[in-house]
């Protein structure tokens, strides 16, 4: 056996895995690339793996010399190599000119959108404000797929969105998501936590550890209750660990 044909999560992963079929060194081997990976959306939807063939040297000095001597029609092959991906930023648009905080939001804009489509959602795209901050409210049927388990599908597109806008924004502009109405539910729901868990605090005179949260929603509880003269709260532990202690005052 002197050609495979090998997949893997990238195309380094697919050589790997030829390597290993044909029992040979990355040095006695040439390869192109049949498919290139593809992550998909937030990694999970539409992922596609790498696909290469990999030939030993010795077959494509055989492939060399019938084409020289025009008794095949096969074409030689030849190493492809790996594509090289900048960094993002001034290296991979050099000539990019500083966008203004609109025309770093209608880039989002555009992002997000072709998102959606991508993933085959029949959504619109509304710009509103959010406390001051441009925001995207999603508006559609079936977003149960944008939001995620407890908003974090929604948070995760939201962090590409503003990478997508910041990328030659003149000013940073923090732009917010929101689909359903997610983030105003979620605002009560963790206030209503609070209240029940500081009640707890109170009754038991013992600290009550939330579970782990972001920071947007651990900052809605100490919000809420930095007012209480009951209680007190500290955030402790690493993320994505970290969480709220809610403690009685001494």
């Amino acid at each position: 056996m002197n050609k495979v044909t090998a997949t893997g999560k990238t195309v380094e992963d697919a050589i790997r895995a030829a390597l290993q079929q044909l029992k040979a060194t990355r040095e006695q081997v040439t390869y192109r690339v049949l498919e290139e990976p593809s992550r998909g959306f937030l990694g999970f939807i539409g992922t596609r793996e790498a696909k290469v063939e990999v030939v030993l040297q010795e077959q494509k000095e055989e492939v060399l010399v019938s084409a020289s001597e025009g008794s095949s029609s096969e074409p030689p092959v030849h190493e492809i190599l790996p594509e090289v991906i900048l960094p993002s930023g001034k290296e991979d648009k050099p000539e990019a000119k500083r966008q203004t905080e609109q025309q770093a939001v209608k880039q989002g804009k555009s992002f997000l959108e072709e998102v959606l489509s991508t993933m085959g959602l029949n959504a619109e795209v509304e710009e509103t404000k959010f406390s001051g901050n441009p925001g995207f409210i999603i508006k559609g049927e079936g977003l149960g797929l944008i939001i995620g388990r407890r908003g974090q599908t929604l948070d995760s597109l939201q962090y590409l969105v503003n990478i997508v806008a910041n990328r030659y924004a003149e000013k940073r502009v923090r732009i917010v998501l929101d689909a359903e109405n997610y983030r105003q539910k979620r605002k009560e729901s963790l206030e209503q936590l609070a209240e029940r868990m500081a009640a707890q605090a109170v009754r038991t005179n013992k600290p009550v550890r939330l579970e782990p949260m972001n920071p947007a929603e651990r900052k809605i509880i100490h919000s809420y209750l930095q007012k209480r003269s009951k209680v007190e709260t500290m955030s402790e532990g690493s993320e994505p660990y970290r969480r709220v202690v809610i403690s009685p005052k001494k």
